[in-house]
């Protein structure tokens, strides 16, 4: 039985695969397919799916993040693995092979997964309300191994203006250091994220990060080669050239149906007693409707806004696979130049303090523009440099530097692609059941066919 490698590249496309030669090899010795995705096309969902078979309305990662109805909070990037329903391929596979071994490096929703090893992002936070970058792992003593293989996890470099190929080459080498010992690896190569989301797919910073990436990659493909691994190589999604912003929240807000209460630290998002908000997730938006008969209203509004494609209502999460209860009562899709903001505040002097920062847990929605900082402050880099210093001596700090204006972003994804060369691709070094298309559910089922272990019958 071969080692099996499964490597999450995220925003691979055939276009981008064209400047990729070392990641082209996998798909010259075995086949390139094009990949169905899920709506939304984003990675907590399509990975959900690529791992269960089953679509967002089943396992229940509706997006990214999404209100959590119990609490009232808006809630992103959980870790926590019981938040997904069904069956994961590996537990599949150990009903025939209980022997069989896991490695996830840095694939979502790890924390408490029945897998042998994992390595997930958890930064460390200070009494004193210091972040420091770290990472959790499991067993516990892989995170002293690694960190002294490799220095600490680089959370600065996996997100936010600083993010670059440093993320991705410490996961590579965390993957290197583990994949002899597993029969399954999953690992999570985020490079491609960043420049695209900044500057779009189209310009020579796509194509400088491909390079960067594939270059990165060639050992741990060669080791795969080495131990004689099948390599499976698959994306989320593939980015797309956007150039508008939609305030979906100032639409609703503007309407008087989104309340907003003040505090010290700015206007913050009522989610207890606004008629209708929305989490926004780069091209689509979950709007939650707090009584069913403001739903016609609600619709009806958001139908006439400039960059919505489509108003999903019951019907339409049901032909998109996305009728869940975490899901809003109603799911926006963006044009494809267009794309979300969470913005809810109209007057930037009251927005709230966590706007300029890097804050993805107190952010009600996903906010790109994190990736840089703000071009219009002359003294942003000092201000930068300061705040790291005082970290560094220990004290608080505020790093507010990330822009209140959504322009720079010029990439975007999570509608379905309209063109195969700008959506998901897989790759897999084994041709045998070589195949021109497999949809995103069809995943588990060919990971399980590569592994040798029959796909369960449904129902």
């Amino acid at each position: 039985m071969s080692k099996l490698l499964v490597l999450n590249v995220v925003a691979l496309t055939p276009r981008i695969l064209e400047h990729m030669p070392r990641l082209k090899k996998v798909a010259q010795s075995g086949y390139q397919a094009t990949l169905e995705t899920v709506l939304p096309a984003v990675t907590c969902s399509a990975q959900s799916t690529y791992l269960t078979g089953k679509t967002p309305g089943e396992h229940g990662i509706v997006a990214n993040g999404w209100l959590f109805r119990d609490l009232g909070d808006i809630l992103l990037w959980r870790q926590h693995n019981g938040l997904v329903a069904g069956e994961r391929v590996w537990e599949t596979i150990r009903r025939t092979r209980p022997e069989y071994t896991v490695a996830n490096v840095c694939w979502w929703y790890a924390m408490g997964a029945t897998v042998d090893a994992t390595v997930t992002p958890r930064p460390a936070y200070y009494a004193d309300g210091r972040k420091e970058p770290d990472c959790w792992t499991w067993p516990p003593s892989l995170h002293d191994s690694l960190v002294s293989e490799l220095g600490p996890f680089p959370l600065f470099t996996f997100w936010g203006p600083g993010a670059s190929i440093d993320s991705s080459r410490w996961i590579i080498g965390a993957t290197r250091r583990l994949m002899p010992e597993h029969d399954l690896t999953l690992a999570y190569v985020p490079h491609l994220d960043y420049d695209l989301q900044r500057f779009g797919p189209s310009g020579p910073e796509a194509v400088r990060a491909a390079q960067e990436l594939d270059e990165a990659l060639a050992p741990l493909l060669d080791d795969a080669e080495a131990l004689g691994a099948t390599v499976v190589v698959l994306s989320e999604y593939g980015i797309t050239d956007v150039s508008r912003a939609v305030d979906v929240n100032r639409v609703l807000r503007r309407a008087g149906l989104l309340h907003v209460h003040h505090n010290e630290t700015g206007e913050l998002l009522d989610t207890w007693t606004s008629p209708a908000f929305a989490v926004a997730d780069h091209q689509v938006a979950h709007v939650y409707v707090r009584n069913e008969e403001n739903l016609p209203q609600v619709k009806a509004l958001l139908e006439e806004v400039p960059g919505v494609a489509q108003v999903l209502d019951a019907e339409g999460k049901r032909a998109h696979g996305l009728d869940h209860a975490r899901a809003g009562e109603l799911v926006l899709v963006a044009e494809p130049d267009s794309w979300f903001t969470y913005y809810y505040w109209l007057d930037d002097a009251n927005a709230p303090d966590f706007a300029k920062l890097v804050e993805i847990h107190k952010k009600p929605g996903y906010d790109p523009v994190e990736l840089f900082m703000d071009p219009e402050d002359r003294w942003v880099k000092l201000r930068a440099a300061t705040a790291v210093a005082r970290k560094k001596l220990g004290m608080r700090y505020k790093l507010d530097v990330v822009p209140l204006d959504p322009a720079p972003i010029r990439g975007s994804h999570g509608r379905l692609p309209d063109d195969p060369s700008e959506g998901p691709v897989l790759l897999c070094s084994d041709a045998e059941n070589a195949r021109d298309l497999v949809g995103a559910t069809e995943v588990r089922d060919l990971l399980l066919d590569l592994v040798g272990v029959p796909a369960p019958r449904v129902g």
